[in-house]
């Protein structure tokens, strides 16, 4: 019995021996108090009411909406011209001459029970003879109130009685994620007043290449997912509470319809334009007097912001005789107050100038290199109906020498002198080194492209590879420099400027 007991006590430790060597070890992250998930507190978001309200609340929308929806036919003569439309191509072959009169169609809404009706520019312009027809099948003839191709707001009227209004909301207070109904006439009057349903997916949008070239465009475009197709444009975009907060204006799709993205003109926009439309039958603008662009991370840390917001002055305007230059504002400016108001991006300085007055006085507040701020007392001015443009000619001048690559900037650089632009017809202030290549693992690459005219660096004119040289000389490697070049604009005789920015290399 004794020697069974020691066997069993033997057994007994050396399995608890064997329990000891084999047990894992306890690291100190492991004896540290475990890391809690998910210990934010919730969002507080109203609870979710049935699907059936919603429901109800959208066929209340549509029955009080729809009634004031209309659906355009416009027709222009052959030998009208038009260019092609982002928005909207609804003429047949708009290029070509055609002995037949063109058709086209799209959507409005009415704002006053005496007839004005709100539709896009796009829709009627070049129009001969606009039709409307209403939900209850009355057609009326109408006629065109006034335009604005900047915005792209039209309004038409028609002589008719017993008219059902729209109800306006006010798009400043839009919030990205509520409902919104699209309410138009897509792909023609076979499926007019239809609905669709989505949300609001941004705000601010800038359309590039969907507009026309204008000097004056605003573009601030409410972003939805209500599906909009060829012949929504013009039509309502609608809130929960029945309210219109845009016009819908605007596809983005490689197929020319509906693939998720549509764009509206927020309706506080649309009515000022409308507004003045319907007082004058034109739009009185002011302006600044400058190209802008907005702020970039280089922009913000050369002029000391402490996040990237802003609007950068390209230049001034091709008037020469800019509000903004006689004020003291200089190209690479950026602004980031007007009147002691926040300014975050393009259109939203547009909006807030476009539509004072001319001859009013504004403070604008801008960041320069280093830091510097200054207030600056600018008296807005008109801009002219149409906008003036510089002639050039669009091949590009010959280099009388081989191009030479900057190795800080990685572009290969030839000089323009003022005697071979001026032949060309082209200004003699764009005398500088034209950019003959840019190489794509160099700095300037995402910045620059070939063909511009590097004009000014650091401020300083730059005519000659010397005075780049000098201009580059106090400039540290990784440091950011501001370029300003002139450029030809594709497809045009137009030279436009711009201002960038970028951080240099090695040498």
């Amino acid at each position: 019995m004794k020697f069974a007991f020691l066997v069993g006590v033997t057994i007994v430790l050396a399995g608890a021996f064997a329990m000891a060597i084999n047990a894992p070890r306890v690291s100190e992250a492991q004896q540290r108090r475990p890391l809690l998930l998910n210990t934010a507190p919730p969002p507080s978001i109203p609870a979710v009411q049935p699907a059936a309200q919603l429901g109800d609340a959208f066929v209340a929308i549509v029955e009080a909406v729809r009634p004031a929806v209309v659906f355009i036919r416009s027709e222009s003569q052959a030998q009208t011209t038009r260019r092609d439309s982002p928005f909207d191509n609804f003429f047949r072959n708009p290029r070509n001459a055609d002995p037949q009169p063109r058709r086209g169609s799209g959507s409005g809404f009415i704002i006053s029970e005496d007839g004005y009706i709100i539709t896009n520019n796009h829709v009627v312009e070049g129009a001969t003879r606009i039709t409307v027809k209403l939900l209850d099948r009355r057609t009326f003839e109408a006629e065109i109130v006034g335009r604005d191709p900047n915005t792209d707001v039209a309004i038409i009227k028609i002589d008719a009685t017993d008219l059902t209004a729209v109800s306006l909301g006010d798009s400043d207070d839009v919030r990205i994620g509520e409902w919104a109904l699209a309410i138009g006439n897509p792909l023609g009057e076979q499926f007019s007043f239809t609905v669709t349903a989505g949300i609001v997916s941004a705000k601010g949008r800038g359309l590039a290449g969907l507009q026309r070239d204008l000097d004056y465009r605003i573009q601030d475009f409410i972003q939805t997912d209500a599906a909009i197709n060829p012949g929504n444009s013009g039509g309502p975009l609608v809130n929960i509470h029945g309210q219109v907060i845009g016009v819908n204006s605007a596809i983005a799709s490689q197929t020319g319809t509906y693939t998720g993205y549509g764009f509206a003109i927020p309706i506080n926009l649309a009515r000022t334009v409308s507004e003045q439309l319907i007082a004058t039958g034109k739009v009185t603008r002011a302006i600044l007097g400058v190209q802008i662009r907005d702020v970039t991370a280089e922009d913000a840390e050369y002029v000391g912001l402490d996040s990237i917001f802003g609007v950068v002055i390209q230049n001034y305007s091709d008037d020469n005789n800019s509000p903004a230059e006689r004020a003291g504002l200089e190209a690479g400016d950026v602004i980031i107050e007007l009147d002691g108001e926040h300014v975050s991006y393009v259109a939203e300085l547009q909006q807030n100038i476009g539509f004072r007055k001319p001859g009013e006085q504004v403070e604008v507040t801008v960041a320069r290199r280093g830091g510097e701020r200054r207030t600056l007392t600018v008296t807005l001015g008109e801009a002219e109906s149409d906008s003036p443009t510089q002639i050039a000619r669009a091949e590009e001048p010959e280099a009388r020498r081989p191009a030479r690559v900057d190795p800080r900037l990685g572009i290969a650089l030839v000089e323009i002198s003022a005697n071979e632009l001026a032949r060309d017809g082209i200004s003699r202030r764009y005398a500088g080194l034209r950019v003959a290549d840019v190489d794509p693992e160099g700095p300037a690459y995402d910045f620059l492209t070939r063909g511009e005219i590097i004009t000014h660096v650091e401020g300083e004119r730059v005519r000659t590879e010397d005075e780049l040289a000098v201009a580059l000389e106090p400039v540290r490697p990784g440091q950011i420099i501001s370029v300003r070049t002139a450029f030809l604009v594709p497809g045009s005789s137009d030279v436009r400027t711009r201002t960038v920015r970028f951080r240099v290399g090695r040498e």
